[in-house]
Protein backbone atom coordinates (compact mmCIF):
# COMPACT_ATOMS: atom_id res chain seq x y z
CA UNK A 1 0.00 0.00 0.00
CA UNK A 2 1.18 3.51 -0.81
CA UNK A 3 1.70 5.66 2.29
CA UNK A 4 2.69 9.30 1.86
CA UNK A 5 3.23 12.15 4.29
CA UNK A 6 3.43 15.93 4.53
CA UNK A 7 5.88 17.11 7.19
CA UNK A 8 6.02 20.88 7.75
CA UNK A 9 7.94 22.71 10.47
CA UNK A 10 5.87 25.15 12.58
CA UNK A 11 8.13 28.15 12.10
CA UNK A 12 5.56 30.33 10.31
CA UNK A 13 2.35 30.23 8.31
CA UNK A 14 1.93 27.76 5.45
CA UNK A 15 2.34 29.36 2.02
CA UNK A 16 1.40 28.38 -1.52
CA UNK A 17 4.53 26.25 -1.89
CA UNK A 18 3.50 24.23 1.15
CA UNK A 19 0.06 23.75 -0.37
CA UNK A 20 1.64 22.37 -3.53
CA UNK A 21 3.80 19.93 -1.56
CA UNK A 22 0.94 18.80 0.68
CA UNK A 23 -1.41 18.33 -2.28
CA UNK A 24 1.25 16.37 -4.17
CA UNK A 25 1.53 13.89 -1.30
CA UNK A 26 -2.23 13.78 -0.71
CA UNK A 27 -3.09 13.18 -4.37
CA UNK A 28 -0.39 10.50 -4.72
CA UNK A 29 -1.91 8.56 -1.82
CA UNK A 30 -5.48 9.01 -3.00
CA UNK A 31 -4.74 7.98 -6.59
CA UNK A 32 -3.13 4.77 -5.31
CA UNK A 33 -5.87 4.04 -2.81
CA UNK A 34 -3.33 4.53 -0.04
CA UNK A 35 -2.87 6.51 3.15
CA UNK A 36 -1.88 10.13 3.74
CA UNK A 37 -0.12 11.09 6.99
CA UNK A 38 0.74 14.40 8.61
CA UNK A 39 3.86 14.97 10.68
CA UNK A 40 4.94 18.11 12.53
CA UNK A 41 8.71 18.50 12.44
CA UNK A 42 9.24 20.71 15.49
CA UNK A 43 12.67 19.67 16.76
CA UNK A 44 14.02 23.25 16.60
CA UNK A 45 13.14 24.62 20.07
CA UNK A 46 13.92 28.20 19.10
CA UNK A 47 12.15 28.65 15.78
CA UNK A 48 9.21 26.23 16.16
CA UNK A 49 6.10 27.54 17.91
CA UNK A 50 3.05 25.49 19.03
CA UNK A 51 0.76 28.30 17.89
CA UNK A 52 1.90 27.79 14.31
CA UNK A 53 1.14 24.07 14.56
CA UNK A 54 -2.51 24.77 15.30
CA UNK A 55 -2.75 27.30 12.50
CA UNK A 56 -1.17 24.80 10.09
CA UNK A 57 -3.84 22.24 10.93
CA UNK A 58 -6.56 24.84 10.40
CA UNK A 59 -5.14 25.89 7.02
CA UNK A 60 -4.78 22.31 5.78
CA UNK A 61 -8.35 21.48 6.80
CA UNK A 62 -9.55 24.61 5.02
CA UNK A 63 -7.63 23.57 1.93
CA UNK A 64 -9.60 20.32 1.89
CA UNK A 65 -7.03 17.83 3.16
CA UNK A 66 -7.71 14.99 5.55
CA UNK A 67 -5.19 12.69 7.17
CA UNK A 68 -4.91 9.78 9.54
CA UNK A 69 -4.79 10.49 13.25
CA UNK A 70 -2.82 10.86 15.36
CA UNK A 71 -0.54 13.46 13.87
CA UNK A 72 3.07 12.60 14.68
CA UNK A 73 4.81 15.45 16.51
CA UNK A 74 8.56 15.02 16.55
CA UNK A 75 9.18 16.70 19.90
CA UNK A 76 7.11 13.95 21.55
CA UNK A 77 9.38 11.21 20.22
CA UNK A 78 12.86 12.24 21.33
CA UNK A 79 13.42 8.87 23.01
CA UNK A 80 13.14 7.12 19.64
CA UNK A 81 15.75 9.39 18.08
CA UNK A 82 17.99 8.90 21.11
CA UNK A 83 17.71 5.13 20.66
CA UNK A 84 18.78 5.40 17.02
CA UNK A 85 21.69 7.63 18.01
CA UNK A 86 22.67 5.15 20.70
CA UNK A 87 22.70 2.33 18.16
CA UNK A 88 25.10 4.29 15.95
CA UNK A 89 27.25 5.19 18.91
CA UNK A 90 27.52 1.56 19.99
CA UNK A 91 28.85 0.75 16.54
CA UNK A 92 31.48 3.48 16.76
CA UNK A 93 29.89 5.48 13.95
CA UNK A 94 29.41 8.84 15.65
CA UNK A 95 31.66 11.13 17.66
CA UNK A 96 31.25 14.36 19.67
CA UNK A 97 32.30 17.59 17.98
CA UNK A 98 33.16 20.67 20.05
CA UNK A 99 34.01 23.07 17.22
CA UNK A 100 32.16 26.36 16.95
CA UNK A 101 30.56 27.51 13.72
CA UNK A 102 33.25 30.13 13.38
CA UNK A 103 36.01 27.56 13.73
CA UNK A 104 34.37 25.31 11.17
CA UNK A 105 33.88 28.21 8.77
CA UNK A 106 37.55 29.11 9.01
CA UNK A 107 38.78 25.57 8.47
CA UNK A 108 36.26 24.05 6.08
CA UNK A 109 36.93 24.28 2.36
CA UNK A 110 34.01 25.73 0.34
CA UNK A 111 32.42 23.41 -2.21
CA UNK A 112 31.32 24.20 -5.74
CA UNK A 113 28.11 22.23 -5.25
CA UNK A 114 25.53 24.30 -3.35
CA UNK A 115 23.77 21.08 -2.27
CA UNK A 116 26.78 20.17 -0.16
CA UNK A 117 28.23 23.37 1.27
CA UNK A 118 31.43 23.57 3.34
CA UNK A 119 32.72 20.18 4.47
CA UNK A 120 33.61 19.72 8.13
CA UNK A 121 37.38 19.10 8.26
CA UNK A 122 37.15 16.30 10.84
CA UNK A 123 38.99 18.12 13.62
CA UNK A 124 37.27 16.35 16.51
CA UNK A 125 37.26 13.00 14.74
CA UNK A 126 40.94 12.75 15.56
CA UNK A 127 40.54 13.22 19.32
CA UNK A 128 41.34 10.25 21.54
CA UNK A 129 38.58 8.57 23.52
CA UNK A 130 39.95 10.03 26.76
CA UNK A 131 39.97 13.55 25.27
CA UNK A 132 36.40 13.14 24.05
CA UNK A 133 35.20 11.87 27.42
CA UNK A 134 36.85 14.73 29.27
CA UNK A 135 35.43 17.40 26.96
CA UNK A 136 31.90 15.96 26.89
CA UNK A 137 31.67 16.52 30.64
CA UNK A 138 32.48 20.21 30.38
CA UNK A 139 31.70 21.41 26.85
CA UNK A 140 28.54 21.41 24.73
CA UNK A 141 28.86 19.32 21.61
CA UNK A 142 27.10 18.06 18.52
CA UNK A 143 27.34 14.44 17.43
CA UNK A 144 28.65 13.80 13.94
CA UNK A 145 28.54 10.75 11.74
CA UNK A 146 31.96 9.33 10.93
CA UNK A 147 31.16 9.32 7.25
CA UNK A 148 34.14 7.31 6.01
CA UNK A 149 33.54 4.54 8.53
CA UNK A 150 29.78 4.58 7.94
CA UNK A 151 30.17 4.29 4.17
CA UNK A 152 32.66 1.47 4.57
CA UNK A 153 30.21 -0.49 6.70
CA UNK A 154 27.18 0.20 4.51
CA UNK A 155 28.80 -0.48 1.15
CA UNK A 156 27.31 0.65 -2.16
CA UNK A 157 23.76 1.97 -1.86
CA UNK A 158 21.03 3.02 -4.26
CA UNK A 159 17.56 4.54 -4.02
CA UNK A 160 14.78 5.15 -6.52
CA UNK A 161 13.38 8.49 -7.64
CA UNK A 162 10.17 8.57 -9.67
CA UNK A 163 11.57 11.01 -12.23
CA UNK A 164 15.23 9.97 -12.44
CA UNK A 165 15.09 6.25 -11.76
CA UNK A 166 17.74 4.42 -9.77
CA UNK A 167 20.18 6.74 -8.05
CA UNK A 168 23.56 5.65 -6.72
CA UNK A 169 23.92 7.20 -3.28
CA UNK A 170 27.02 9.31 -2.70
CA UNK A 171 26.74 10.47 0.92
CA UNK A 172 30.51 10.81 1.39
CA UNK A 173 30.46 14.17 -0.40
CA UNK A 174 28.64 15.67 2.60
CA UNK A 175 31.41 14.85 5.05
CA UNK A 176 30.73 14.15 8.72
CA UNK A 177 27.15 15.44 8.99
CA UNK A 178 25.57 16.40 12.31
CA UNK A 179 23.09 13.84 13.67
CA UNK A 180 22.45 15.48 17.05
CA UNK A 181 22.63 19.17 17.83
CA UNK A 182 23.84 20.93 20.95
CA UNK A 183 20.35 22.05 21.98
CA UNK A 184 18.46 18.89 21.02
CA UNK A 185 19.71 15.32 20.65
CA UNK A 186 18.65 14.81 17.05
CA UNK A 187 18.79 16.50 13.65
CA UNK A 188 16.66 16.71 10.55
CA UNK A 189 18.55 13.87 8.87
CA UNK A 190 18.20 11.47 11.79
CA UNK A 191 14.61 12.37 12.70
CA UNK A 192 13.17 12.20 9.20
CA UNK A 193 14.80 8.82 8.56
CA UNK A 194 13.51 7.32 11.79
CA UNK A 195 10.05 8.86 11.38
CA UNK A 196 9.50 7.64 7.82
CA UNK A 197 10.35 4.10 8.93
CA UNK A 198 8.22 4.12 12.08
CA UNK A 199 5.26 5.63 10.24
CA UNK A 200 5.50 3.07 7.44
CA UNK A 201 5.95 5.69 4.72
CA UNK A 202 6.44 3.97 1.37
CA UNK A 203 6.56 7.02 -0.92
CA UNK A 204 8.34 10.21 0.13
CA UNK A 205 7.16 13.18 -1.89
CA UNK A 206 9.13 16.36 -1.29
CA UNK A 207 10.84 19.25 -3.07
CA UNK A 208 13.83 18.97 -5.36
CA UNK A 209 15.85 20.99 -2.85
CA UNK A 210 16.04 17.81 -0.74
CA UNK A 211 17.09 15.52 -3.58
CA UNK A 212 20.77 15.43 -2.61
CA UNK A 213 20.02 14.91 1.09
CA UNK A 214 18.34 11.62 0.24
CA UNK A 215 21.82 10.10 -0.09
CA UNK A 216 22.35 10.73 3.63
CA UNK A 217 18.96 9.28 4.52
CA UNK A 218 19.66 6.17 2.45
CA UNK A 219 22.92 5.67 4.36
CA UNK A 220 21.16 6.03 7.72
CA UNK A 221 18.52 3.52 6.62
CA UNK A 222 21.25 1.01 5.91
CA UNK A 223 23.08 1.67 9.19
CA UNK A 224 19.87 1.45 11.26
CA UNK A 225 18.43 -1.50 9.32
CA UNK A 226 15.38 0.49 8.22
CA UNK A 227 13.31 0.04 5.04
CA UNK A 228 13.91 2.30 2.06
CA UNK A 229 10.84 4.04 0.63
CA UNK A 230 10.44 5.21 -2.94
CA UNK A 231 10.98 8.92 -3.58
CA UNK A 232 9.36 11.55 -5.75
CA UNK A 233 11.12 14.91 -5.69
CA UNK A 234 8.77 17.47 -7.18
CA UNK A 235 9.69 20.88 -8.64
CA UNK A 236 9.55 23.85 -6.29
CA UNK A 237 6.64 26.20 -6.81
CA UNK A 238 7.90 29.64 -7.87
CA UNK A 239 6.48 33.09 -8.40
CA UNK A 240 6.40 35.03 -11.66
CA UNK A 241 10.00 36.18 -11.15
CA UNK A 242 11.26 32.62 -10.69
CA UNK A 243 11.83 32.96 -6.95
CA UNK A 244 10.70 30.01 -4.85
CA UNK A 245 7.92 30.66 -2.38
CA UNK A 246 8.99 31.02 1.25
CA UNK A 247 7.49 31.99 4.60
CA UNK A 248 8.68 35.54 3.98
CA UNK A 249 6.00 35.82 1.26
CA UNK A 250 3.31 37.05 3.63
CA UNK A 251 0.77 37.80 0.89
CA UNK A 252 0.86 34.21 -0.36
CA UNK A 253 0.33 32.38 2.91
CA UNK A 254 -2.79 30.25 2.91
CA UNK A 255 -4.16 32.42 5.70
CA UNK A 256 -3.65 35.63 3.71
CA UNK A 257 -5.17 34.10 0.59
CA UNK A 258 -8.22 33.01 2.57
CA UNK A 259 -8.58 36.48 4.13
CA UNK A 260 -8.33 37.97 0.63
CA UNK A 261 -11.41 36.00 -0.36
CA UNK A 262 -9.84 33.08 -2.21
CA UNK A 263 -11.74 29.80 -2.01
CA UNK A 264 -10.05 26.46 -1.26
CA UNK A 265 -10.65 25.40 -4.87
CA UNK A 266 -9.01 28.57 -6.16
CA UNK A 267 -5.97 28.08 -3.94
CA UNK A 268 -5.71 24.43 -4.97
CA UNK A 269 -5.77 25.56 -8.60
CA UNK A 270 -3.04 28.16 -7.88
CA UNK A 271 -0.99 25.31 -6.38
CA UNK A 272 -1.58 23.12 -9.42
CA UNK A 273 -4.11 20.63 -8.00
CA UNK A 274 -7.79 21.56 -8.21
CA UNK A 275 -9.29 18.07 -8.41
CA UNK A 276 -9.92 17.24 -4.74
CA UNK A 277 -13.14 17.89 -2.91
CA UNK A 278 -14.37 17.17 0.56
Amino acid sequence: MTVTRFAPSPTGFLHLGHAFSALTAFCAAREAGGRFLLRIEDIDPVRCKPAYTQKMLEDLHWLGLTWEEPVRVQSAHMAEYAAALGHLRARGLIYPCFCTRREIGELAAPQENDDVGPIYPGTCRNLSESERAARVRTHPCVWRLDMARACAQAGELTWHDAARGEIRAAPARFGDVVLARKDVLTSYHLSVTVDDALQGVTLVTRGQDLFAATDIHRLLQALLDLPTPRYRHHPLLRDATGRRYAKRDKSLTLRALREAGKTPAEVRAMAGCDTISR
